[in-house]
């Protein structure tokens, strides 16, 4: 039997010293603004190095373009109609894509059929679908939906086989032993012990098929934000082709933010793990 060693008399346990959120948030601020700091600095002088403002415009000149699109409201315009064939082209992809992959994780027979035609189109790129897209869709909405729905598809499948066949089996053995039946232990049990996996298999389709959509826009679509880098990329408005570069990132940026919030809220008992981040 072992026996802790005790406190002396008159020593005074103090707690451990926890950080303020506000100074914690203070500091990630801080750290953020020096990035970006860095970032247009090397900017800067990549365009002095260059010395043509028309293949390397200066960030001023940029934020200079990027303020008259904010004014005259292109941006708003432009973003919000890539933003709406995002969503359903993730929705899509979110409603064949879960399914099937409980499907597969619960079914190995499924898996033994559906896997082999998933591991050849896998690696196939979205791009290179885009002239049989064109052909078959014609220049609209529905091309950059296709592929966006077709590059966010197999992240979102995968993730949530890999959390189906993550559920722990001491979970599902506990279940059937109370009787729990096969719909109730399904919903009650696997989808709650998958959902964080898959969740992060959404942020990862939305990350590919945002970076998608700059091709599917500039090819197969007459607006959008990927319509109007090609579009001012021929009129040899520089500015405002880097306007519109940084308009996707920083439109990516608040939708990623979006899906974590909703992730943290889904499924509050991953904070702390791989699957939250």
């Amino acid at each position: 039997m072992t026996v802790s060693n005790p406190v002396p008399a008159g020593t005074v346990k103090t707690p451990s010293p926890t950080r303020r959120p506000g100074l914690s948030a203070y500091r990630t601020l801080w750290v953020s603004l020096r990035s970006f700091a860095v970032f247009f600095l090397l900017w800067w002088l990549l365009h002095w190095w260059n010395g043509n403002p028309l293949q390397l415009p200066s960030p001023l000149k940029v934020f200079e373009a990027l303020w008259g699109l904010l004014r005259e409201g292109e941006i708003a315009e432009h973003a919000s109609v890539s933003t709406l064939r995002m969503l359903l082209a993730l929705s899509l992809s979110i409603a064949v894509a879960v399914p099937l992959g409980f499907l597969m994780g619960l079914s190995q027979r499924v898996e033994q059929y559906i896997d082999p035609l998933v591991e050849m189109l896998r690696p196939i790129s979205g791009i290179a679908w885009l002239p049989l897209a064109l052909f078959i869709f014609g220049v609209g909405d529905t091309l950059p939906v296709f592929i966006m729905f077709y590059v966010g598809f197999f992240p979102i499948l995968l993730n949530t086989v890999a959390g189906v066949r993550q559920t722990d089996a001491r979970l599902l053995a506990a279940a059937r032993t109370m009787g729990i039946g096969r719909w109730p232990l399904l919903i009650h049990v696997l989808v709650p012990s998958a959902l964080p996996t898959v969740m992060v298999g959404i942020r990862l389709a939305f990350a590919a098929s945002w970076a998608a959509i700059v091709a599917a826009e500039l090819i197969g679509s007459p607006s959008g934000l990927g319509f109007a880098i090609e579009w001012y990329r021929q009129m040899l408005m520089t500015p405002k082709v880097f306007a519109f570069i940084l308009a996707i990132g920083v439109v990516g940026y608040v939708c990623d933010l979006g899906l974590r919030k909703l992730q943290r809220r889904l499924t509050p008992w991953a904070e702390g793990t791989g699957a939250s981040s």
